[in-house]
C-alpha cells in the first residue's frame, strides 16, 4: 500500500495506484519498471510520436528517452506512450495524403485518451511533422494538466552541385523534369541527396512554423524550436523539459494558463513576422478552439496590418532554418518585436516566468546578416497571410501572398474536381499564362480531409510559371507552396459553396490589397448555379475517412472535430 507524499502533485495518479483496492493497477505496473518508492512519485506521460514511417519522426523515441531522465531525476516517474504520425511529404499528391489533416484529430484523441485512462499528472509531449504539434497541442489543452510542448528538430540541409535542398526542392524538379529543364539523372540526384537524415523538413514550412508559434505561444521551453534534431542541443531541451514540468506541477501552472488571447495573439505575431505557412491559421483556430479562446479569422488581419513579415526564409526566401539557428534562431527576433511593442511581454510561460522575463537577456542577431531584416525595412510591410473574403469565400480563405507574386490578379478559371487531375494538366502543359486553377471538393468534408497541394503548386513553380498562374481551392496548401495561391476557401464546395459552380473560362480575381476573393459572375446567375447543382456522392461511407467528413466543422473554424454546437 503507497504512503503518497503530495497528493497536490498526484490528483490523478494516486487516483489509480493509492490504497488497498488498487492493488492490481500496481501490480501491473511492477512489470513495466515501477518500484515501491515509485508509486508515491508524481506520474509524467511522455507522449512520443516516434515512428520510421517519416524523417520528422524517426529519432523522437531517444528523444523521449532523454525527456524520461529529465523527469526521473526531478524525482518523477516517466512513463512513455506513443501516439501515430503519417507523413505529408510521402503521401503528397496521392489519396494517402487525405489522411493527413485527420491524423491531427487521431493524434490529439489519443494522447487525450491514455492520459486520461492511466492517471498522469502531468504531459511532455514531442511531436516532429506537421501534425504532431497541433495535435498534441490541442490534446494539452484538453486535458489541461501541467505540460510542456518539445519540438523534435529540424533537418539539415541536402546539398546538391553546392546548391542546399530540402524536400520541395523535389517536388520542383518533378515540374522541371516535366518542362525537360532537366534530365532523369539530375531529378535522381535532386531525389537522393535532399533529405541526409532525421528531422522536419528545413524551411519555414509547417512543422517549423507551428514549432515557433508554439514556442512564442509560451508552451515550450525558450529556443525549443530552433534546434536541429540531431544535437546536443535538443537532448538538452528534451531532459530540460522533462525537469521543468514537475515544476510546472509544484507550482500548479496548466496549459489553460498559459494559453490565454494574448499569448495566441503572441503567436500569430511571430507567424507573420517569419513568412510562416498558411497551415498555421488552421492549426491555431484549432488550438484556441480546444483552450475555449475566441480566435477568428479576423485576429488574423487585426494583427496582420501592424506586423511585418522580415524573415528571409524558404519557401518563398533564401534561407533554411538550420541556417536560422547558427544566428540565434527566433529568440532575437521575439526580442525585437517585443521592444517594438508588438508581443504582450506579460504572458506566463512554461518557465514559470513572464515571456518578456524569459527574453530580458537575448543577444541580438550577429552584425550583417541577412536573413532577419530590420522592421522598419521589411519583405513586406504587413502580413502575408491574407483572410480573402468575397462572393467565393463568404466565411474566408486564406492566401499566403509575400509580395514577390505581386498583389492583385485576374484570370480565367481552369476547374478540376480533384487534385490528380489539376497535377496532370500542369505537367501536361495544359495550363498557360493567365490562368486560374481551380481545385474544389478537396475540403475538410469534400476531400474528405482537405489535402495539401503541394504536388501541383511545385509543378506550376518547376514549369516556370509561378508569376503567371493562381491557384485557388478549398483544400490547403503545404508549407513548402509559394507563388500566387489561395486555400481553405469556406464554404466549401461539398456544402453547396460557390466554389462548386464555377465553370471553365469564368473570370477569377484576388486582390490582396482589398481582401477579396471574386467570381466575376451576377448574384443571379451564381444563384441560378447553385439551384441546379446537386452535391456529390460522398466518397467514404464506412472508416476513419467517413467518420472524419461526419464529425468536421468549417476550415474557418479549424476544421475539429470535437465541436457541437
Amino acid at each position: 500500500m503507497t504512503n503518497s507524499v503530495d497528493k497536490r502533485t498526484r490528483a490523478f495518479s494516486s487516483k489509480i495506484v493509492d490504497g488497498m483496492e488498487r492493488a492490481p493497477s500496481r501490480a501491473m505496473l511492477h512489470a513495466v519498471g515501477f518500484t515501491t518508492n515509485d508509486f508515491n512519485k508524481p506520474q509524467i506521460g511522455i507522449a512520443s510520436t516516434w515512428s520510421m514511417v517519416t524523417p520528422c519522426n524517426m529519432h523522437i523515441n531517444k528523444l523521449a528517452d532523454y525527456a524520461a531522465d529529465g523527469v526521473n531525476l526531478a524525482d518523477g516517474k516517466a512513463v512513455i506512450f506513443n501516439t501515430i504520425t503519417i507523413s505529408d511529404g510521402i503521401s503528397m499528391g496521392t489519396e494517402g495524403m487525405k489522411y493527413s489533416l485527420v491524423s491531427r484529430e487521431v493524434i490529439a484523441d489519443s494522447i487525450e485518451t491514455v492520459v486520461g485512462c492511466q492517471g498522469f499528472d502531468g504531459i511532455v509531449a514531442i511531436g516532429g511533422c506537421d501534425k504532431n504539434m497541433p495535435g498534441c497541442m490541442i490534446a494539452l489543452a484538453r486535458l489541461n494538466r501541467p505540460a510542456i510542448f518539445v519540438y523534435g528538430g529540424t533537418i539539415m540541409p541536402g546539398c546538391h552541385n553546392n546548391k542546399k535542398l530540402d524536400v520541395v526542392s523535389v517536388f520542383e524538379a518533378v515540374g522541371q523534369r516535366a518542362n525537360d529543364k532537366i534530365d532523369d539523372a539530375e531529378l535522381s540526384a535532386i531525389e537522393t541527396k535532399a533529405i541526409p537524415g532525421a528531422g522536419s523538413c528545413g524551411g519555414m514550412y509547417t512543422a517549423n512554423t507551428m514549432a515557433s508559434a508554439i514556442e512564442a505561444l509560451g508552451m515550450s521551453l525558450p529556443n525549443s524550436s530552433a534546434q536541429t534534431a540531431i544535437s546536443d542541443d535538443k537532448k538538452a531541451d528534451c531532459e530540460r523539459a522533462g525537469k521543468a514540468v514537475l515544476k510546472l506541477l509544484n507550482n500548479n501552472i496548466k496549459p489553460r494558463d498559459i494559453m490565454t488571447k494574448k499569448a495566441f495573439e503572441n503567436a500569430i505575431t511571430v507567424i507573420i513576422s517569419l513568412g510562416g505557412s498558411t497551415n498555421a491559421v488552421l492549426h491555431i483556430l484549432a488550438m484556441a478552439s480546444a483552450t475555449d479562446i475566441d480566435i477568428t479569422l479576423d485576429d488574423f488581419t487585426r494583427i496582420g496590418k501592424k506586423v511585418p513579415m522580415v524573415a528571409d526564409l524558404k519557401p518563398s526566401g533564401r534561407y533554411q532554418m538550420a541556417e536560422l539557428i547558427e544566428i540565434g534562431g527566433i529568440q532575437p527576433l521575439m526580442k525585437i518585436l517585443l521592444d517594438n511593442g508588438l508581443l504582450h511581454g506579460d504572458c506566463l510561460t512554461v518557465t514559470g516566468k513572464t515571456l518578456a522575463e524569459n527574453l530580458a537577456n537575448v543577444s541580438p542577431y550577429p552584425e550583417g546578416q541577412d536573413m532577419i531584416r530590420p522592421l522598419d525595412n521589411p519583405i513586406k510591410a504587413d502580413s502575408h497571410l491574407v483572410i480573402l473574403r468575397g462572393n467565393l469565400a463568404a466565411e474566408g480563405a486564406v492566401a499566403k501572398i509575400t509580395g514577390k507574386e505581386g498583389l492583385c490578379f485576374t484570370g480565367s478559371a481552369k476547374v478540376f474536381d480533384c487534385e490528380e487531375n489539376a497535377l496532370q494538366s500542369v505537367l501536361n502543359g495544359e495550363i498557360i499564362k493567365g490562368d486560374v486553377i481551380v481545385i474544389r471538393y478537396e475540403g475538410p468534408k469534400g476531400g474528405p480531409g482537405m489535402r495539401e497541394m503541394l504536388s501541383p503548386t511545385s509543378a506550376v513553380m518547376g514549369k516556370g510559371l509561378g508569376q503567371d498562374v493562381a491557384l485557388i481551392t478549398d483544400g490547403r496548401f503545404s508549407g513548402g507552396t509559394h507563388g500566387f495561391v489561395v486555400g481553405h476557401i469556406t464554404p466549401e464546395a461539398y456544402v453547396g459553396g460557390p466554389l462548386a459552380i464555377v465553370e471553365d473560362g469564368d473570370t477569377i480575381t484576388i486582390d490582396a490589397e482589398k481582401n477579396i476573393l471574386h467570381l466575376d459572375l451576377n448574384e443571379h446567375e451564381i444563384n441560378r448555379r447553385l439551384d441546379k447543382w446537386q452535391a456529390p456522392t460522398p466518397r467514404y461511407t464506412r472508416g476513419v475517412l467517413a467518420k472524419y467528413a461526419k464529425l468536421v466543422n468549417s476550415a474557418s473554424e479549424g476544421a475539429v472535430t470535437d465541436r457541437f454546437e
